[in-house]
């Protein structure tokens, strides 16, 4: 469940800054009567810190804890802990573009929003898929061991 919150408050995040960015371009020249560029940026903030992040601690935490009461070396346990950790990179990312967007950098901004935005989606069903469908180890892995 708390995947699921995370995943649902890293994708709402670079919407609200791709939108800030596609706001920024289509302003005119004199941008006098809009004087509060910071508000949308701060409901990003306010999301990716009190909402997002704090699921991120709880997700991790519980997929720890998955695995280590369990003492499971499953091989698509290892997977699904292997895709959340470049969900955290993701969330890093997406700390970056807060703070780009908070300075006033929108360069490229819609451009890394649909990437991290299709980053956190094959991620999520990756992420789904594994955990429902627990693959067995493939045989590449196997002679590894």
């Amino acid at each position: 469940m708390t995947l699921s919150v995370w995943t649902a408050a890293a994708l709402y995040v670079p919407i609200i800054l791709a939108n800030r960015a596609r706001q920024h371009r289509t302003l005119p020249a004199d941008k006098s009567f809009i004087d509060t560029p910071r508000g949308i940026d701060s409901i990003a903030r306010f999301v990716f810190t009190h909402v997002a992040t704090p699921a991120a601690i709880l997700s991790i935490t519980a997929g720890t804890a998955v695995f280590l009461i369990n003492q499971s070396h499953h091989f698509w346990l290892l997977a699904k802990l292997t895709l959340v950790t470049f969900l955290c990179i993701g969330q890093a990312l997406l700390g970056l573009l807060i703070i780009r967007a908070e300075r006033g950098h929108f360069k490229y901004m819609t451009a890394a929003c649909w990437g991290l935005i299709t980053l956190f989606c094959v991620l999520m069903i990756g992420i789904v898929w594994i955990v429902l469908g627990k693959p067995a180890t493939p045989a590449w892995v196997e002679s590894l061991l």
